[in-house]
């Protein structure tokens, strides 16, 4: 038997046991809305490591000269180094987790980018989600010199005018049926 039809097997495996004790898992694994603050992590050693590869670009980083592009660097190595994979249970996974692994899912990319950025020196970066029905869409956003900036991933970083073109963007506005939630390491608050 070759490696990958092992590694096939063993997978198949852990799925089942996976699958099997998923109720017992997801117990362990509640986290209220507002305990979110608790994963964002930007002074735990792996994120700053992290954080100081990106400033490393840089010949003498400063974060009000040079944080737009390692903002940016940031998005692209959560993008290209963290492979985005969607677990069949509901599983926290700290950033520090998300590095050593490799992968996450959209959720654990913009906590790890979140943390990084404010790693970086942006203290108003913030993990942003919208909830409608079971859907739920996450973008990481930070102001910057009267600028609003957006992360998302798949959709990529755009500038946008102001909060209420961020939430129309999230689909958070008047008369929608989705709702919102926002948090850093140091805040957590319900969207309309």
């Amino acid at each position: 038997m070759s490696d990958d039809e092992l590694t096939k097997k063993y997978n198949a495996l852990y799925l089942e046991m996976i699958m099997r004790y998923r109720e017992k898992i997801e117990e362990g694994e509640k986290l209220h809305l507002a305990e979110l603050p608790k994963l964002v992590t930007p002074g735990d050693e792996s994120v700053m490591a992290a954080a100081n590869k990106i400033r490393e670009a840089f010949p003498s980083y400063t974060a009000e000269k040079d944080f737009p592009d390692a903002a940016r660097k940031s998005y692209d190595f959560v993008s290209e180094s963290i492979v985005r994979i969607s677990p069949p249970l509901q599983f926290w996974l700290k950033p520090s987790e998300v590095i050593s692994i490799g992968a996450g899912d959209v959720f654990d990319q913009a906590v790890l980018l979140c943390s990084m950025l404010i790693s970086l020196g942006n203290l108003s970066a913030k993990v942003i989600a919208s909830v409608k029905n079971d859907e739920k869409n996450f973008a990481v956003y930070y102001e910057l010199n009267g600028k609003l900036i957006v992360m998302e991933f798949g959709k990529g970083v755009r500038e946008l005018k102001d909060r209420n073109e961020l939430l129309a963007n999230m689909g958070i506005y008047m008369g929608s049926e989705a709702t919102g939630y926002e948090f850093n390491d140091k805040m957590y608050s319900n969207l309309a």
